[in-house]
């Protein structure tokens, strides 16, 4: 059994932070649109924007961060035909007790179903949240000051509760994911905690792992 490092320290802080405000957003974001209610209109309404906010300044320093120490490349590994298998993998293998067709290393933090997950999120969820919403909450003033560049607000306002919706199938995908090892605690949640994963590894483990850090 190996106890190797797979995410460092920053990572583990912007994936809970992260988590964090986007659950806190949606919960407001939701009861604003009337789906049900807990805080009142004007208090989830500013308890969004301090949220929203946040999630930006934290998106910036984690942009920066994933420049600063190459980790960008995690999400631009090349797609292969196994996320065909990985596909089919966490749609039945899994509860047929099939071995998982992929390894988790410092080098390939994630497979290839989860780097087209998450540059989705990353090229379109996360900049139609940005856009639509920096434009919902100062229409008034581009709308006075732009007048040529009119836009109806119930078209903005589509875009962002849709794109919250995609996020919100994304964070459901995200956890099912997460708790589909035969040990979550000594899985996912396990490696996000601590930052190290517990695996078992093979001699082709092995070979893909020494292949992935001559990749990068």
């Amino acid at each position: 059994m190996n106890r190797i490092r797979i995410f460092s320290r920053f990572e583990i802080f912007w994936h809970w932070a992260q988590a964090l405000l986007i659950v806190g957003l949606l919960a407001t974001g939701f009861e604003m649109h009337g789906s049900y209610t807990w805080l009142g209109f004007e208090s989830a309404f500013k308890t969004h924007i301090v949220l929203a906010f946040g999630l930006i300044v934290l998106w910036a320093f984690a942009i920066f961060w994933h420049l600063v120490t190459g980790e960008w490349r995690q999400y631009m590994r090349p797609q292969n035909a196994r996320i065909v298998s990985i596909i089919m993998y966490y749609a039945y293998g899994i509860f047929t007790g099939e071995h998982r067709p992929y390894t988790t290393t410092p080098a390939a933090k994630h497979n290839p179903l989860q780097r087209l997950a998450y540059v989705i999120f990353k090229g379109l969820i996360a900049p139609a949240l940005w856009i639509s919403g920096l434009l919902l909450l100062f229409y008034a003033t581009w709308q006075a000051h732009l007048p040529g560049a009119y836009l109806e607000l119930s078209w903005i306002a589509a875009i962002h509760v849709s794109a919250a919706f995609a996020l919100l199938v994304f964070l459901i995908g995200h956890i099912y994911m997460a708790a589909t090892t035969a040990t979550p605690w000594y899985g996912y949640l396990y490696a996000m905690i601590t930052g190290y994963q517990k695996m078992t590894q093979t001699p082709s483990d092995h070979h893909d792992t020494q292949k992935d850090k001559q990749q990068r």
